[in-house]
Parts: C-alpha cells; sequence; structure tokens
C-alpha cells in the first residue's frame, strides 16, 4: 500500500491532482466532523440523465483518489433540490395538463404523474437513487424537503436572516437593475396555495428569525424561516448548503463556474471555509452543440448502455474532463476497444503506471482481467460481412478464431458479440457504402486473393497481417495506409477498419476469398 501511496503522491492524472489539493485543506488538523465529505447535487425536475452520471462518477473517483493518499473517512452525499419549485411541465412525462395546474409548487408538492409515488419529486427522487444503485456507487441521499422541514438546516436559516442585508450585497451586485427590486434571497412557501413565490422583503427580523412580505393579491404575510416555510434561492442555497454539512468538495458543469465567486462568498459570510472546486466542461453532439436533456440531442446513458458496458461509458468519463468532448455514437467503438486495451496493459504495469490507468480509477483496486480476445472494432466487421442479426451467428467465427473462449468462460466477449450485431444493423448498416476498385487496387486484390488461395500458413493474424502489408508494398501503394483504405472501402463498405490480418484470421480464409471475389465481381453492397 506504501507504494501505491507514494505512487498516487506523484501521479499526474487527474483524480490524484484534485485528492492532492483536498488533503491540503487538513494538512495542519483533521476535520473536526471526522471524516472529508463530497457533494454532488441534483436538481430533480427531469430524470436522471448522463450528465448526472459523469458528476458521480468523477467525484467517486476523486474521492477514490483521495483515501489511497489519506487516511481520514470520506462521505459521499448526493444532494435532490426537490423544494425547488416546478417551472415548466417536462416534455417527457405524461399526464402534462394535470402537472401544468401545479407550477411553481415544490416538486414534493407536485401529484407524480406517472402514478407511481406521493409526489413527482419523490419519484425523480426515486429513479435517482436507482440510477446511482444500478451503477454501484457508494452515496447518503439527502433531500431538500427533508433538509429543510427537519430542522437540520435551521441554525444557517437563522443566521442567513441575522446577516441577510450582508448575503444581499452579495446578491444584488450579480443582477441587473429591474431584478435588484424584487429580489430577495429567500422564496417563501405561499401558506395558502402551496406555491414557491418570487416577492421582495418587506421587512427580515434577524432576531426572531421571520420574513414578511406581500403575496401576489397584496396580502401581507409573516412566516419563520425556519421548519420549511421558506427556500433559499438558489445560488444562496449551494453556499448555505455548503455552510450547513461542511462541504469539502463539490464539482460542476462550466456554467456554474461564473457564480463560484457568489457561492464561496455565501458560505463564507456564513461562517464556513467553501468547499474545493472542479469545473468540468460540457458534453457536445456530433454537431459541436450542447447535449441538452430537454433537447434530446447527443446521447442518452440508455442509449450508450445499448451498445456497450458501463465500464467503456465510464472509461469514456475519465477522460480530460476539462475538455469539452463530442458525444455521440460513433466514439462507442473506440471507448470499448481502449478501455480493453488499458486493462490488459494494467496487469503488467507498476505502481506508478497503474495509478495513471484509467482503469484502476474506474475500478479501484479491483481491476478486473480483459477476456475480450476480439477488438469491438473487428466484431462489428464480422457482423458486417457475416449480415449477422443474432450474437450465436458471430460465435461460430470467434470460436474458429479463439477455440478456448465461450459464452460461459468469456461474459464480456459475448456481451460485445451482442452489442456489435445491434450496433452494426442500427448504425453501421445504414450508412455502408462500397465502391469499386480502381486499376491498381484491382491488380492488388488480385494478388491478395492468389496469395490466400495458395495460403497454408493457419489463422496467425500476425502472419496473415505481413502477408496483407507485403501485398500493398509489392504494389507500390505510398503511404500503404491508402491500400488498407482501398481494402476497407472495396470489401467492408467503411473508410476505417480493423488490421486486415485479424479480420482474415476472424472471418476465415476461405471466407475471405469469397468476399474479395464478391468486391472483384461488384456484388458487395
Amino acid at each position: 500500500m506504501s507504494d501505491l501511496r507514494d505512487a498516487a503522491m506523484s501521479s499526474k492524472a487527474w483524480p490524484f491532482e484534485e485528492a492532492r489539493r483536498l488533503l491540503k485543506r487538513y494538512e495542519k488538523a483533521p476535520p473536526e466532523k471526522g471524516y472529508v465529505l463530497f457533494e454532488t447535487g441534483y436538481g430533480p425536475s427531469g430524470l436522471p440523465h448522463i450528465g448526472t452520471f459523469g458528476e458521480v462518477l468523477r467525484t467517486t473517483m476523486i474521492r477514490r483518489a483521495f483515501e489511497v493518499i489519506s487516511d481520514i473517512p470520506t462521505k459521499l452525499i448526493c444532494f435532490s433540490d426537490d423544494l425547488d419549485g416546478l417551472r415548466k411541465v417536462p416534455g417527457n412525462v405524461p399526464n402534462q395538463e394535470e402537472l401544468a395546474k401545479h407550477i411553481q409548487k415544490p416538486l414534493t408538492a407536485v401529484p407524480d404523474p406517472f402514478g407511481t409515488h406521493e409526489s413527482f419529486g419523490h419519484h425523480n427522487n426515486a429513479m435517482l437513487r436507482r440510477f446511482l444503485d444500478t451503477f454501484g456507487f457508494e452515496y447518503e441521499f439527502y433531500s431538500a424537503r427533508e433538509f429543510y422541514k427537519s430542522g437540520q438546516f435551521d441554525e444557517i436559516l437563522l443566521r442567513c436572516a441575522e446577516r441577510y442585508d450582508d448575503l444581499m450585497k452579495i446578491m444584488l451586485k450579480s443582477l441587473r437593475e429591474e431584478r435588484q427590486q424584487s429580489y430577495s434571497i429567500f422564496l417563501p412557501i405561499h401558506p395558502e396555495t402551496g406555491r414557491v413565490i418570487y416577492v421582495p422583503m418587506k421587512h427580515v427580523d434577524g432576531r426572531e428569525g421571520t420574513v414578511t412580505f406581500d403575496d401576489e393579491d397584496g396580502r401581507e404575510w409573516t412566516l419563520p424561516v425556519t421548519g420549511g416555510n421558506v427556500k433559499l434561492q438558489w445560488k444562496p442555497d449551494f453556499g448555505a448548503r455548503w455552510a450547513a454539512l461542511g462541504v469539502d468538495f463539490e464539482m460542476y458543469g462550466k456554467e456554474h463556474a461564473t457564480n463560484e465567486k457568489i457561492y464561496d462568498a455565501i458560505c463564507r459570510t456564513l461562517g464556513q471555509r467553501p468547499p474545493n472546486h472542479f469545473s468540468y466542461e460540457l458534453f457536445l453532439d456530433d454537431q459541436g452543440q450542447k447535449i441538452s436533456k430537454s433537447s434530446g440531442n447527443g446521447i442518452s446513458i440508455d442509449e450508450w448502455l445499448s451498445y456497450a458496458s458501463t465500464e467503456s461509458l465510464s472509461y469514456f468519463m475519465y477522460q480530460k474532463p476539462k475538455t469539452a468532448k463530442r458525444m455521440y455514437f460513433d466514439v462507442i467503438p473506440r471507448a470499448v476497444d481502449e478501455y480493453h486495451q488499458q486493462l490488459r496493459a494494467y496487469a503488467d504495469q507498476d505502481a506508478t503506471q497503474r495509478m495513471a490507468n484509467p482503469v484502476f480509477h474506474i475500478h479501484g483496486h479491483n481491476v478486473p482481467a480483459s477476456n475480450l480476445v476480439v477488438p469491438f472494432s473487428m466484431l462489428l466487421n464480422l457482423a458486417s460481412v457475416s449480415a449477422a442479426e443474432e450474437k450465436a451467428q458471430m460465435w461460430g467465427f470467434i470460436q474458429r478464431y479463439a477455440p478456448e473462449a465461450s459464452a460461459e468462460t468469456h461474459p464480456d466477449l459475448d456481451a460485445a458479440a451482442g452489442f456489435a450485431v445491434r450496433y452494426y444493423n442500427d448504425f453501421v448498416k445504414p450508412g455502408k457504402t462500397y465502391r469499386a476498385p480502381d486499376d491498381k487496387e484491382r491488380a492488388a486484390l488480385e494478388d491478395l486473393l492468389a496469395r490466400l488461395k495458395a495460403w497454408d500458413g493457419g489463422l496467425d493474424p500476425e502472419e496473415l497481417q505481413s502477408m496483407v502489408f507485403a501485398v500493398g508494398k509489392d504494389h507500390a501503394f505510398d503511404p500503404l495506409r491508402d491500400w488498407f483504405k482501398a481494402l476497407y472501402e472495396v470489401l467492408l463498405g467503411a473508410s476505417q477498419g480493423p488490421r486486415f490480418g485479424g479480420f482474415i484470421a476472424l472471418y476465415g480464409v476461405a471466407e475471405s476469398i469469397q468476399l474479395i471475389e464478391d468486391g472483384l465481381a461488384g456484388m458487395l453492397g
């Protein structure tokens, strides 16, 4: 363990860099509360999405890295702001007309349109918890409704009333003049309608801990700030929650970065040290537009998991979190293959190399062995040339290539074969475009065909690759990648493909001969 800790203390992997920064908070003394607290926040107005997964996963990676370099216990809280008012009816839920009657009510006071839970907020909280549990995250769940109503937040809310003027100064500096006239850090929950109302305060009594205001009908009310009678506007809520819980670390997307100074100032004004932050870049779709759960562009977590494993998604999330990344279906095959490459490399790496390997940050100390003996990209090409509709068709080829493999002994490979068939039929097949070879390419293909017909070297992928390579050299392809590009475009209907020798070994020599003959005869596509 000491070797791992030494390696972790110098590792340039971003989770360790953040973990070391966090450890500096307590270089003089450990936290009085007895643990380091990580938090992720969730706005439960809609269903959990891929951004939720990424935020909890990356926070968990930093938490895991911290546990390597420190013996201080840790906790992760997933906080749901379910006291937030329903601003608009989501487009992807049933009973929208009924839901529209409850605009501005706290989500936990809005009827569940699915009819399965006490409220819409309770439904979405349950979805969030099930979502997090499915991926094995270790966390404690906090509900804003319970946090406000149980009294757990009362001390900080009373302090907000006492320091109301100071908190308002922080907020007003960030607002346009017209917004300043009606703004208050407190949002009362109307005693009669139950709606979260946005009205200015006539008076805030710091001693009594009450707020006085006129509602939309001009009636005056005085309410205690405790007991769930009011909630904080979202920016003050951020900083106040940090102060109440003693949060040490929270990450968020770059859209929050401009508010970071506000959150921090709120937390400090309430007497606590702000947490460490980590601002990550957003995901883009294939057109370079920000992925939005409301517009439905990009790729959802369910869609990714229809074509590849959770671990491949985790691998994608690990990569360069401070760089905006396009996240769409074409990135899946590469993520799968790179993840398994890293798994295979891990077994022979020393402690320093392992701390820099993404699979450590995905799995911790329990990194599995890879049994994907056929790359996912090659499985896709196999699905293509064999016109596979079911993974059972794939296994006939796979077992000839890897006789020791079976669905029982190689579950990753079995799952990947099924994913490859689905991915091929949904994405690759509709876009396949074959072309005829030019004269130079035809001569090289005829040479390759003749050499394959005379081949007696078995199914060794490297020997077959050397033979394919030699054909390209003998026919003066320069650069040589033009030869392989021709093979892919003429025989596979794609501009990219696998190591062709390995593909022949997987598909079979006789089958590859037939494929080339069909390609030369213009019978593909």
